[in-house]
């Protein structure tokens, strides 16, 4: 496989960049420590970003590439000289695989010299070519220094050369040592890359000539007595005789020779003048299928190299075309790492497939060796039956000599003379084994014929014989032993049917699973702010959290626009955590209150299992500006003005699964984070209730303490839950918490002297007791049901004071309390309350009051100023320089709305993304699983949950093959530290 540019590859990207020539730079990025983005832009005309690889390649791309967090050094030193310069121009040096990058003019010019052979480099040079910045120092001789303040040796790269003439043509060929083809020859002759030379021979018919050895006096020898003499170049002349069939003959090739350099030399004064196109040459790979596929084969094209030119070598091949060189070469690179995916899943088809040809095979061997010990069990049978006589003479003889008592080593002595005398039965005996009580005699079939050597005879067998039984016995013996290997051999047919059955499934499973992970892998989508610690709120806010000193510096620098939130807490190691606000409009307490929690969970207050309060504060009330005399580091910011503080936020956090929908289908998915009313959240809360009521008979929650020395669930931070029993009416009030699907906000405060939101939660946990009901009451309890729940949706729309008095029960103790928390409030403080606090539903169309006003406006003036922006300019506005590669910062509405975590059954899913968020902020997601301050690990706590999801009941096909695809190193990235799991029978999933 191709993977750098050569000589004429060089020719043809210098002359189609020239159109860059007149941009200027916008910017600089680096990919890796030897790859760099610069990023062009022109007056009124598009951006064009220019990649350069140290040895490798330089193209422009329309790809977006994953860069560095923080820019390196050498990027830094680029930027410093090189941006707002206008690329002056573009050369090849000389004809050597050097390109010359010439930025500004005359003495502000700057140069960046990328050498694109053996390790390559990038250099950043001067006007006068003094080397200012160097990717890679290094020594070439005692002469030839490359470091920072030299002279880079511009004048020493090799020129063109003029084509030789046919007598230097004929005097380089009788100087030349002899090669195994023309294609070293005519490399020395042409500088354009071995393509173009292949392609030159393969057209002139000289691709199959080799040049001959000679003798001193000039004449040819021949190749076997040159062989001989020289043991140098014998690796050379071997391969010849393979691939060659001819020698070069200067009397008839040497016109075809000369032809070929011409036409080199057209080819490459055509490429510096023209804009050649680009080609990739492909490789079918087919993809191994097994027999239960039907037959068919899929495949796949590999690239495997590009070219500016339609060679003759690459005839035969697959070739795809391109309008330019510079998109073939964007096209092979952007690509490459989705054929390394598909690879990498053909390897691991081989080696399913593979496994499966190994049980076949492992199978079909143990049916054979029954066979074969069935066939030789009923031979050896035979042969004591038809050797009765000889081995119960045998028996007897050694049986006597044990009776006497003889030793073992005198026994060997004793059947050795008796061999020595002719005795047929101890010519018999070959082997004692007395240790176990058997001896080895030799037998051969008395009615056969005797002209065979019994050594060789293939009715001649060496038969174990036992001495404690006759030789009918031992004949009876073998007999048992075939039948047992017959009953295993039938046992092992019809268990290798279920086995090879089985092992088909899985391999069948296990093709699919690897082509659907590489196909999500390959389509998965890595978002900007996955870098960072995130998640999306409950009101469809974008928020994002540092993981370092370095990302808060990053966020607040370069993300931060002038309409966000910034939200801090007061504690050591807390992110700097921003709230994305592209509209402009005020940020309602709910979101600001989860981005505070975030904020104090990704700090020392998680491994502390302390609570403490956050605050938020306007974008342009943070400054890196410090006071007088003082210095902030990495990370730090001066926070002017007042703080508005939230209130405590409690160290619960949730994970959960956000999956990426098609386009077609994100318009039925875009109200599902909204900010809501007090109304509508109370009623989205009581068609919870009730779709949770029809759907489960009983609601469990098991928490469960991932301990590593698997100790037994524990609870370190009780919550509280609130137990109806329907029978007796009783409420119970216990410290756990219960239920995760039944909450109802009922009112919210605000505190006048902290300015802090505050919102009163009831949990009821209703238990129901399961009753065995014929058809008629089962019709009952179901008008039952839906009667309660129009009857819930007619109560919700009533005036507050009339739902407080016909609340469901179980709540009336908790309405009870809160009427007499707020007794003294008026509904007109009410009302003004609820107004501020973003929670009185639609406003009436009446006349205000100008006393209400007053207040309001005297309420208002504590709450700072925020800046408001019409949607369409901050859409539009022109991000700056250091981000503007991040295109999707403006849109932040428009991206996260492609992502839910309510999925249909009917929806499109292209891939999934784990998140890390508040618990508030999830509650209405199909996956989720709370997480609070322990002391299990955090990989273990991830394949937990991920195991939980995928046996989930209403987890379908489509989404079982997303969960797959998650690596569970990305599932456990954002989890805050050790932790404990809470989730709906979490306990055998931990099992």
């Amino acid at each position: 496989m191709k993977l750098r540019f050569n000589s004429f590859d060089i020719i043809c990207g210098v002359t189609e960049l020239q159109s860059l020539v007149g941009l200027r730079v916008n910017q600089i990025y680096d990919i890796d420590n030897k790859t760099y983005l610069i990023r062009l832009q022109g007056g009124g005309e598009a951006k064009k970003v220019l990649l350069l690889e140290s040895g490798i390649r330089f193209h422009t791309t329309s790809f977006e590439w994953p860069k560095n967090m923080a820019p390196s050094g050498f990027s830094m030193k680029l930027r410093k000289h090189l941006k707002n310069k206008r690329l002056e121009k573009l050369s090849q040096v000389g004809t050597d695989r050097i390109v010359d990058f010439q930025f500004g003019a005359g003495e502000a010019a700057y140069h960046i010299i990328l050498e694109l052979y053996d390790r390559g480099n990038i250099v950043l040079t001067d006007h006068e070519m003094t080397i200012v910045y160097i990717l890679r120092s290094h020594q070439e001789g005692e002469d030839v220094r490359f470091a920072i303040r030299e002279k880079y040796p511009i004048h020493r790269a090799k020129q063109e050369a003029m084509l030789p003439s046919e007598d230097e043509l004929i005097n380089i060929i009788n100087t030349s040592e002899p090669s195994y083809n023309m294609k070293n020859t005519l490399m020395c002759l042409l500088d354009c890359g071995p393509a173009v030379v292949e392609h030159l021979l393969k057209k002139y018919e000289l691709d199959d000539c080799f040049i001959a050895a000679k003798d001193d006096n000039g004449n040819k020898v021949d190749d076997a007595e040159q062989q001989k003499k020289s043991k140098k170049n014998k690796n050379k002349r071997e391969a010849a005789k393979q691939v060659n069939s001819r020698p070069f003959n200067i009397e008839t090739d040497l016109s075809s020779l000369m032809a070929a350099l011409r036409e080199g030399n057209e080819i490459l004064q055509t490429a510096r003048q023209e804009t050649s196109k680009g080609y990739i040459v492909q490789k079918k790979v087919e993809k191994p299928s097994t027999e239960t596929s039907g037959g068919e084969v899929d495949h796949f094209y590999q690239n495997v190299e590009y070219h500016p030119l339609k060679f003759c070598q690459y005839e035969c091949e697959s070739i795809a075309t391109f309008d330019s060189f510079m998109l073939a070469v964007d096209e092979f690179y952007s690509t490459l790492e989705g054929q390394k995916i598909d690879m990498k899943t053909l390897q691991q088809e081989k080696e399913a497939l593979k496994k499966l040809s190994n049980v076949k095979l492992d199978h079909a061997k143990r049916l054979e060796n029954l066979t074969k010990a069935q066939e030789t069990d009923k031979q050896k049978a035979e042969l004591i039956t038809a050797n009765q006589l000889l081995v119960d003479n045998a028996i007897l003889a050694i049986r006597s000599a044990i009776a006497n008592q003889m030793s073992w080593p005198d026994i060997h002595e004793l059947v050795k003379a008796a061999q020595a005398n002719g005795d047929p039965t101890a010519a018999s005996i070959k082997q004692l084994k007395l240790e176990i009580n058997h001896i080895t005699l030799r037998l051969s079939d008395p009615y056969g014929s005797g002209e065979q050597d019994e050594e060789n005879s293939l009715s001649t067998l060496l038969v174990d014989v036992d001495l404690a039984l006759s030789a009918w016995a031992n004949a009876r013996k073998y007999y048992d032993l075939k039948r047992t290997a017959a009953q295993k051999e039938q046992k092992t047919i019809d268990a290798s049917q279920k086995a090879l059955k089985s092992a088909e499934r899985k391999t069948q499973q296990t093709l699919k699973d690897v082509r659907t992970i590489s196909t999500i892998s390959k389509a998965r989508k890595v978002y900007w702010f996955e870098k960072f610690y995130w998640f999306i709120s409950s009101e469809n806010f974008l928020v994002i959290g540092g993981r370092d000193a370095q990302q808060n510096e990053l966020i607040v620098k370069r993300y931060m626009r002038p309409t966000d939130i910034y939200v801090h807490a007061e504690i050591q190691g807390a992110s700097s955590v921003i709230v994305r606000n592209p509209s402009g409009a005020d940020v309602p307490p709910k979101t600001l209150i989860e981005a505070g929690t975030m904020a104090i969970s990704y700090s020392v207050a998680w491994d502390a299992k302390v609570v403490t309060n956050a605050y938020w504060v306007r974008s342009d009330q943070v400054s890196k500006t410090a006071p007088t005399g003082e210095y902030l580091g990495t990370g730090s910011f001066m926070i002017r003005g007042k703080k508005n503080c939230l209130p405590s936020c409690h160290l619960i956090m949730g994970l959960t699964l956000l999956f990426k929908l098609e386009d077609s289908f994100i318009e039925k998915h875009r109200c599902e984070r909204k900010v809501r009313t007090f109304e509508e959240e109370q009623l989205h809360n009581e068609q919870q209730v009730l779709t949770e009521n029809e759907k489960l008979d009983d609601v469990e929650e098991v928490e469960v303490e991932l301990d590593d020395d698997n100790e037994q669930p524990r609870s370190e931070y009780p919550d509280i839950q609130v137990k109806v029993e329907h029978d007796t009416g009783r409420i119970t009030i216990n410290n756990e918490e219960k239920t995760k699907h039944i909450e109802d906000t009922v009112e919210t405060q605000k505190d006048d002297d902290q300015n802090e939101e505050e919102s009163t939660i009831i949990a009821a946990a209703p238990s129901r007791k399961k009753h065995q009901m014929n058809a008629k009451k089962r019709k009952e309890e179901k008008e039952r049901k839906t009667q309660q729940k129009q009857q819930a949706q007619r109560q919700l729309s009533e005036e507050s004071e009339h739902r407080s008095n016909q609340a469901k029960r179980g709540q009336k103790g908790k309405l009870k309390k809160i009427r007499s928390k707020y007794k003294d409030q008026d509904e007109e403080e009410r009302q003004l309350r609820m107004e501020i606090l973003k929670s009185a539903g639609k406003k009436p169309e009446i006349v205000a009051d100008p006393k209400l006003e007053e207040c309001a406006m005297a309420l208002k003036s504590n709450k700072p100023k925020q800046q408001s922006f019409e949607p369409k300019q901050a859409a539009t506005q022109e991000p700056d320089d250091d981000d503007a590669d991040e295109k999707n910062t403006g849109a932040d509405v428009d991206m996260i709305d492609s992502l839910t975590g309510q999925p249909f059954e009917d929806d499109e899913l292209l891939f999934v993304i784990p998140m890390i968020a508040p618990y508030q902020s999830i509650q209405h997601y199909k996956y989720k699983v709370k997480i609070t301050p322990g002391t299990g690990k955090r990989g273990r706590a991830a394949k937990t949950a991920l195991t939980m999801f995928s046996k989930d009941k209403m987890c379908t096909n489509r989404e079982k093959d997303l969960l797959k695809s998650i690596k569970e190193e990305a599932l456990a990235r954002n989890i805050p530290g050790k932790v404990k799991l809470s989730a709906p029978q979490l306990q055998k999933f931990k099992k």
